[in-house]
């Protein structure tokens, strides 16, 4: 990487928060008090200075828009888009220079830069407390492992460093295996766990806890089979948190009051907000909001409704209208017909209305949508002006990396609790999980987060490290404008490292030239 964030940078960085009567933490603005001669000589300058690495994770190339979406949950087997788009992340026409990720990898990077010299202005700082040393730290440590989970998840070794380097040294950096970064990123959570906050409250929503270092910990050690120590973590979460499970599968994903969206199954969120200057609202419910042009099913047609006559479309637009709704989205994230069909769930499973939607106000539509994620709010949620969170990490992925982790231990004996506790409000009456061998539990399970966490950036990753990436992709059923079974190969399993870094630092191909063999 050939950037550096220098204190003049820095500067320039935090000159964007913006001013805002909300009081959320990403919307302070310190810019009078700042200067470069002065900082972090006191607790609120370093406050600022962590509040400027969440702000990055707001960027479209991360959970803005599609940036970690486009490989997290295009190019699997739940969903894809409502006409021929994105075709290249989808269809696995990835080369180098092509849907490289480059600008994901350029952001992640920033990410690291901002909390590897921030780390080190921090610790030890005479000028601040040592509450607000141990809290920033402890968010630093966090945020720093999440950026390499996404990149040794994306594309496996990758250049390392948690110490602060010159750009001359960094600019060359090779390749460091996937096991040593990671390696170090479990010892960085859990001083990270030791460090942070077990709860925030009012305009510190949305900051990383003890139980969210415990939860991207777990992570890790399950990418890395390491059962013991991934079921170690997720009970922490379970038994000493004060995370629960809501009542209702639904009210997990409501976020339509947009003061009031957060619950207590939410471990870890990027919290945006809309109607303010910068990054901090979000596209990404676009992708999941229909386009009108779509909408209603024969949407041409002419038709009579309480003795007024017009095409669908218009009658169906006024309807919308009459709620404060329209449908103003993209429509790049559709579930397949395969997950779109009731009949590929379990007969009583309530998730199913609440994740697919494929009529609405009595209309039958041409797609369908995942109600979960989209929201046609004309007053609240605009289009490119959402305030709708991602959801990172929430307590149900928990208890279903606990059952995993569990069964692949010990059998699924007590791997049952965990995943029938999950189930137990999925569906009415209750159909818990009992009798299966351990083989069958492990591929049940492949359902199980599939159905639970659809359209929430995990299946991807979830069939990659499960070995059957491949088979789901070639096997499920696609719409006519893709075709990713003809195209996906073993080494789509990994990106290319991308072109724009490999001609800035060749060094990087050291290692494999084969660039992760997509040369």
């Amino acid at each position: 990487m050939k950037t550096k964030l220098t204190s003049k940078f820095l500067i320039l960085l935090l000159s964007f928060f913006v001013l805002s009567s909300c009081d959320k933490f990403l919307e302070e603005d310190l810019r009078d008090e700042i200067t470069p001669d002065a900082f972090f000589t006191n607790d609120k300058e370093a406050e600022l200075a962590v509040n400027g690495v969440y702000r990055l994770y707001h960027n479209n190339n991360l959970y803005g828009q599609r940036g970690l979406d486009n490989y997290y949950t295009s190019g699997a087997d739940i969903q894809a888009a409502s006409r021929n788009v994105n075709n290249a992340i989808h269809n696995y026409l990835i080369q180098e220079g092509t849907a490289d990720g480059n600008g994901t990898w350029i952001q992640l990077y920033r990410v690291i830069n901002n909390t590897t010299e921030f780390i080190s202005n921090i610790e030890g700082n005479e000028n601040l407390s040592q509450e607000a040393i141990d809290q920033r730290l402890g968010e630093l440590l966090f945020l720093r492992a999440l950026a390499y989970y996404h990149l040794t998840n994306l594309w496996g070794d990758v250049p390392f460093y948690t110490e602060q380097l010159p750009v001359p040294e960094r600019s060359v950096l090779g390749r460091s295996p996937k096991a040593e970064i990671r390696s170090a990123m479990k010892a960085d959570l859990a001083r990270a766990f030791d460090l942070l906050p077990t709860s925030y409250s009012g305009s510190n929503l949305g900051r990383a806890s003890k139980w969210a270092a415990a939860t991207l910990k777990a992570k890790y050690h399950l990418f890395d089979g390491e059962w013991a120590l991934a079921k170690a973590e997720c009970d922490i979460v379970i038994d000493q948190s004060p995370h629960r499970l809501l009542d209702n599968y639904a009210d997990v994903f409501d976020q339509s009051d947009p003061s009031n969206q957060y619950n207590d199954e939410y471990i870890f969120v990027v919290d945006f907000e809309a109607d303010l200057v910068g990054e901090l609202s979000t596209t990404r419910t676009d992708d999941y909001n229909p386009r009108i042009r779509d909408e209603p099913a024969g949407r041409n047609n002419d038709t009579i409704v309480d003795g007024v006559s017009g095409s669908k479309v218009s009658i169906f637009q006024g309807l919308l209208r009459d709620r404060n709704e329209d449908m103003t989205g993209f429509g790049w994230s559709v579930p397949l017909p395969e997950f779109a069909s009731k009949e590929n769930w379990q007969e009583g499973d309530l998730r199913y209305d609440a994740t697919i939607v494929s009529e609405y106000l009595g209309w039958k539509l041409s797609f369908p949508y995942f109600r979960k994620n989209w929201n046609l709010d004309q007053e609240n949620s605009l289009r490119s002006n959402h305030p709708e969170n991602y959801i990172v990490f929430r307590l149900a992925d928990v208890y279903l990396m606990a059952a995993e982790a569990e069964n692949e231990l010990n059998g699924p004996g007590n791997a049952f609790g965990y995943v029938n506790t999950v189930r137990e409000r999925a569906f009415e009456p209750d159909q818990p999980w009992s009798g299966l061998s351990q083989d069958q539990f492990r591929e049940a399970m492949y359902d199980e987060r599939r159905f639970e966490l659809s359209a929430e950036g995990h299946r991807r990753m979830d069939l990659i490290r499960w070995g059957i990436l491949l088979e789901r992709v070639q096997s499920v059923q696609h719409r006519a404008w893709n075709n990713p079974g003809a195209n996906i190969q073993p080494y789509h399993v990994l990106l290319p490292i991308p072109q724009n870094q490999l001609e800035l630092n060749p060094n990087l191909l050291e290692s494999d030239p084969s660039n992760n063999g997509y040369r």
